[in-house]
């Protein structure tokens, strides 16, 4: 189990390394085609080592932790997994907001630099998303 993490582990880090290394020495116009290559090899090769990653994970090879005595030993693991979807969607959720709104008040503010103030605040409540789901979760693991 350990060999197979491991070679998991090192394939991964070499597909890395030799996609930002080749793109370090890579010049733009002769190296567009194979720098999509290389990054295509990367990528085919990372999602099967993400898929076996999540198998050995969820297989049962991993300890067992200590029930908590105040939920349910099966409810346990589903409330770990809310809260991080939680944070994480509201997460996702907030940086397309802020992208949307941050590109919206740059052209509203290169065309009239009096509304930086107003375009600041709906930013900021673009970012806000993250906070509430950042609560949630917090929440969720102060039941657990």
């Amino acid at each position: 189990m350990k060999l197979i993490i491991g070679l998991c582990l090192f394939l991964t880090i070499a597909t890395i390394g030799v996609g930002v290394f080749y793109y370090l020495q890579a010049s733009i116009q002769e190296g567009n085609r194979k720098l999509k290559i290389i990054l295509g090899t990367n990528v085919s090769i990372y999602i099967p080592l993400i898929v076996i990653g999540t198998i050995l994970a969820f297989s049962g090879t991993a300890d067992a932790v200590e029930p908590s005595t105040s939920v349910a030993s099966g409810s346990a693991g589903l409330g770990y997994i809310a809260a991080a979807l939680s944070t994480g969607l509201a997460t996702i959720g907030a940086g397309y907001a802020v992208g949307s709104v941050g590109s919206s008040a740059l052209g509203a503010v290169s065309e009239d630099p009096k509304i930086l103030g107003k375009t600041l605040i709906f930013v900021g409540l673009a970012e806000g998303i993250a906070i509430y789901g950042l609560i949630v979760s917090i929440l969720i693991l102060g039941r657990l």
